[in-house]
């Protein structure tokens, strides 16, 4: 998540007011490329999160050693991370990238916002702003493209949740200019917007590669030029784009896709094969009584003794008799 925040703002919440609770309450632990600020009790957080940046590959598209000069503040509470990010950020916002002042938030705290995001995908994502924002010098990105980045680089994007996105397309989810405007405040509603931005990027990197959108970052720092770095490097204006990347979703998340990623799907093929092991068992069960049906009692009769009142004399009675 990024806020599009002027730089005034985020250097008079980030090193104005709060600058001395930072030197106050926060030790710097400092990496290569990055400074983990934190308080003296997240100490172990803060190690684990230098480690797992250190281990990062560099960024898709940019530059080796992109960013750089990272200061990530490891908030202890929900005001420290409400005073550090300048508050409005939603409930479900897990982290916070400040591209403008190099600057990443992250809550070391329990919460819900962190629901369905491991560290190592949260700090890659946030990461990826900062790093898409500092080699471009400051340009700004549409919101789609930043947001789809970051996903994508960030490898949170999960191709199975596809079903996902075309549902949403069929029921009038907003299109890509829609997403330049606004981002969904709502949990659910931002989720489908990180699903079709970060498609936007699928598409992109299968239909020219991870060569192409490198090209494509170059040119549009080199002309400062979204628009026109885009169709020099794809062939297509940005209107044409979202047609094909349609078309493209289309194809690849179907409905039989939909279908058989829905648990609505499964609740029903577990019933359908339930219904079936019972219709087997019934036919089971007519076989076995039809073939026992048609074999001969374990104790016939005539091995049975004979019952008071009559039966087959004794065969010395007979002999006698003669």
């Amino acid at each position: 998540m990024t806020l599009a925040l002027a730089a005034s703002l985020v250097l008079g919440v980030v090193q104005g007011a709060f600058l001395e609770d930072l030197q106050s309450q926060y030790a710097p632990l400092a990496g290569e490329r990055v400074t983990v600020w934190h308080v003296p009790e997240d100490s172990i957080k803060a190690s684990r999160v230098l480690g797992v940046i250190g281990g990062f590959a560099s960024l898709p598209g940019l530059p080796a050693g992109i960013p750089y000069g990272v200061s990530l503040y490891l908030a202890p509470d929900e005001g420290a991370f409400a005073r550090l990010t300048g508050g409005g950020v939603p409930e479900w916002g897990a982290g916070v990238a400040l591209p403008f002042d190099t600057a990443i938030v992250i809550p070391a705290y329990s919460s819900s916002r962190g629901r369905g995001w491991s560290d190592p995908r949260l700090l890659r994502h946030e990461w990826a702003h900062v790093g898409l924002h500092q080699y471009l010098g400051g340009l700004r990105a549409p919101r789609w493209f930043s947001e789809g980045y970051a996903e994508w680089a960030s490898g949170g994007w999960n191709a199975n949740e596809g079903w996902r996105l075309r549902v949403a397309l069929v029921s009038g989810s907003p299109a890509l200019d829609s997403l330049k405007l606004s981002w969904p405040r709502s949990r659910t509603g931002s989720e489908i917007a990180y699903l079709l931005s970060a498609t936007t990027l699928e598409y992109l990197v299968r239909s020219s590669g991870e060569r192409g959108l490198e090209v494509f970052l170059e040119r549009w720092k080199e002309t400062e030029s979204f628009e026109r770095a885009f169709r020099a490097t794809f062939g297509f204006t940005t209107a044409q784009f979202e047609t094909n990347w349609r078309r493209y979703v289309k194809d690849r998340y179907g409905w039989l896709f939909v279908l058989s990623h829905s648990a609505i799907f499964w609740l029903v093929l577990t019933l359908m094969m339930l219904g079936m092991v019972r219709l087997r068992r019934g036919r089971d069960r007519e076989a076995m009584a039809r073939l026992r049906a048609t074999e001969l009692p374990e104790d016939p009769a005539y091995w049975m003794p004979e019952s008071a009142g009559g039966g087959p004399e004794d065969p010395e009675d007979r002999v006698g008799g003669m």
